[in-house]
């Protein structure tokens, strides 16, 4: 994968970096995360400050062209962006691991809920 900055630009008004940028790959289309962290890694920047706000990929072609946004501060993040694309731009916290831990309780709650329910 291979990530190239087009523009950036720094909006003063909003407190914020605005980056265009586009991304050559091979194989599957990469994930946002994937992409996120790649393109902190080049610009040095927070990841919980950071929004992509939009991948867009032609048909037929193994590229995207990206919008980013990096924010100086959480405060105004908070303030200027909408909750949605925040939630979208959120870092999965749960580790596989963990993960299939509470699936298997969670089938081990619901037998006992089935138990309940035939008595």
């Amino acid at each position: 994968m291979d990530i190239t900055v087009t523009e950036d630009k720094n909006n003063a008004l909003l407190d914020r970096r605005e980056i265009n940028f586009t991304v050559k790959y091979e194989g599957a289309t990469p994930s946002r995360n994937d992409v996120r962290n790649k393109l902190l890694a080049m610009l040095d920047a927070a990841l919980d400050l950071t929004i992509i706000q939009k991948l867009d990929n032609e048909y037929g072609m193994q590229e995207l062209t990206g919008y980013a946004k990096i924010y100086e501060d959480a405060a105004r993040m908070a303030q200027v962006e909408r909750k949605h694309m925040v939630t979208r731009n959120e870092t999965p916290a749960v580790p596989e691991a963990e993960e299939s831990e509470e699936t298997s309780a969670a089938g081990e709650e619901t037998g006992a809920k089935a138990e309940v329910t035939e008595e």
